[in-house]
């Protein structure tokens, strides 16, 4: 599945308690890495979905072990209710 060109995802798990996908390409990532800044990029994009997860209130956990901007893969979203 592709988010308007700029980002590709393959879905993995969508349950009750659990709600999992992986970005596999990404064109922000791609913009930051060729400008020499992935870990300005990983500041700047990366760190906003922890935040986002945190306003989602305390009984959503985001679990993300690797990210494109750090030179993954691809980029781990694993969303699970406490």
């Amino acid at each position: 599945m592709s988010i308007g060109g700029d980002i590709d995802i393959e879905w993995i798990d969508g349950k009750l308690e659990t709600f999992a996908f992986n970005v596999t390409r990404c064109k922000y990532a791609e913009l930051f890495r060729e400008l020499g800044e992935p870990e300005l990029g990983a500041v700047l994009l990366c760190e906003l979905d922890n935040h986002i997860a945190e306003a989602a209130g305390p009984e959503i956990e985001l679990t993300r072990k690797q990210t494109l901007m750090q030179g993954a893969s691809r980029c781990e979203f694993r969303y699970r209710m406490k």
